[in-house]
């Protein structure tokens, strides 16, 4: 119980010559606002989000088309701590909405991802290889016929 209370109790302090009612009035007004600020702060979503949820930030919103899998912007995004939502606009393309204070962020965010981007498409896939080799093979090797003779029937 006593933990409780102390968790949910809050230290105030006013620097004031004469401590009159109006000054207490205002302490404790400034005291309200913080808090309701700290909660809504906490109410906010971070991160990844919808672009409903986003527009309710009440801060202007950028956006910027974006080609490729959102996977690989997500991981990229979370080590920036940057608030964006994506609208899906046709196949492998996407619209990727943000705030506006947060475009320095987002550049940098954007810079790392088209570098991981363009390193994961210089790897190319092993398997894609061997097919391809394999296919080459086949090409050039000239076909075989095979004669087969079929024998007496019986009846």
């Amino acid at each position: 119980m006593q933990e409780d209370i102390e968790r949910r109790s809050i230290a105030i302090s006013v620097t004031a010559s004469k401590l009159t009612g109006r000054v207490l009035a205002k302490a404790l007004q400034a005291a309200l606002r913080k808090i309701q600020k700290a909660q809504q702060n906490a109410k906010t979503p971070q991160g990844r989000q919808s672009v409903k949820k986003l527009t309710n930030h009440r801060a202007n919103i950028n956006d910027i088309p974006l080609d490729g899998e959102t996977r690989l912007f997500d991981r990229v995004a979370r080590k920036y701590n940057v608030d964006y939502a994506f609208k899906k606009t046709g196949p492998e393309k996407y619209t990727l909405f943000f705030k506006e204070k947060q475009a320095g962020a987002i550049t940098l965010c954007l810079a790392e991802y088209t570098r991981r981007a363009m390193r994961k498409a210089r790897r190319a896939s092993v398997y894609k290889d061997m097919g391809r080799f394999n296919e080459e093979i086949n090409r050039r090797k000239p076909r075989e016929r095979e004669h087969t003779r079929e024998g007496p029937h019986d009846r």
